[in-house]
């Protein structure tokens, strides 16, 4: 009877004990601390991306901006030396280029003229696409400019030269031009275009009067008295 009773009070599992629930109260709630400290943890990583590309944004404009200064020194610099060529082209003939290419090679003469060491990219763009400036018949170049649209960000400050460039919505008004003294840029003619305007006929140095003698000079009509006569 005594092991009948053993047999049928036998386990058929494992029994619960003393603080079971205890234990299973504690780890389900580290579970759930773990789970919040991983959602602190997501919204972190959220808040230092967002952060990390505020700041490369604003390092994109500077740098953007710097480049861009940089290649505003460099159009100054490269539409001067054009300026500086196109005006030696001119004062040995009186007359501009028909090209840019003559400005590097000047065969006008027995022996070439180099005006320009070479010819210079457009630093805005990167490529030697110039907006050419002609003269007022559309001939020959008096200048160049730069074929960006972009807007600059120097407004202010130039050479006394360059003082047309103030305000300038875009690089396109940049025109590096070598202007004739007591002309506009709208007056400029090149010397084959207009002929000189003819002498003043009532002018004429090849028939002048011969001065003379006494250089012009007036001179007063002093006559000898006469000589008493004697008897």
């Amino acid at each position: 009877m005594y092991i009948a009773g053993l047999r049928r009070t036998r386990p058929t599992g494992q029994r619960s004990r003393p603080g079971d629930e205890v234990c299973g109260g504690q780890q389900a709630g580290a579970v759930h601390r773990g789970g919040r400290q991983r959602g602190f943890t997501f919204i972190g990583l959220l808040i230092a991306v967002v952060i990390l590309g505020v700041m490369l944004t604003a390092v994109s404009r500077v740098w953007k901006t710097t480049v861009q200064r940089e290649r505003e020194a460099q159009l100054i610099w490269v539409g001067h030396q054009y300026r500086l060529a196109i005006a030696s082209y001119y004062s040995r003939g009186n007359r501009f280029p028909d090209t840019l290419e003559q400005l590097v090679v000047d065969e006008r003469f027995p022996l070439p003229l180099h005006h320009l060491r070479r010819l210079y990219a457009d630093p805005m763009t990167g490529k030697a696409d110039w907006t050419l400036v002609l003269t007022a018949d559309g001939q020959r170049i008096m200048g160049v400019a730069s074929s960006s649209n972009a807007k600059p960000i120097k407004q202010a400050g130039f050479d006394l030269v360059d003082t047309d460039f103030e305000h300038a919505d875009c690089y396109c008004a940049w025109q590096f031009v070598h202007k004739l003294r007591g002309f506009g840029r709208s007056a400029v003619r090149d010397s084959t275009s207009s002929p000189p305007a003819p002498a003043d006929p009532g002018f004429n140095p090849g028939h002048l009067e011969p001065l003379p003698r006494n250089g012009g000079l007036l001179t007063p009509d002093i006559t000898p008295p006469a000589q008493p006569t004697t008897h």
